[in-house]
């Protein structure tokens, strides 16, 4: 198997992944901390922005761990 199909699947099933935390996340966190937040902070916007950046974070902080650096 070649090194870009390798690289094709781990994307593939990275982003699979973050559909699965996404939907968890608009099904379950977010109207807990609609609930807990303050009114100004309620905006679903705001939480599934900051929601979308964590997740971001995540399958790039994944990304980096996995692929290792280019000078070994």
């Amino acid at each position: 198997m070649s090194e870009r199909l390798k690289i094709f699947v781990f994307v593939a099933i990275l982003g699979f992944f973050a559909g699965v935390i996404a939907d968890v996340t608009s099904t379950y966190v977010i109207p807990a901390l609609m609930s807990i937040l303050p009114a100004f902070l309620n905006a679903r916007y705001i939480l599934s922005g900051f929601a979308g950046a964590c997740l971001t974070l995540a399958l790039v902080s994944i990304w980096a761990y996995v692929t290792g650096s280019s000078e070994r």
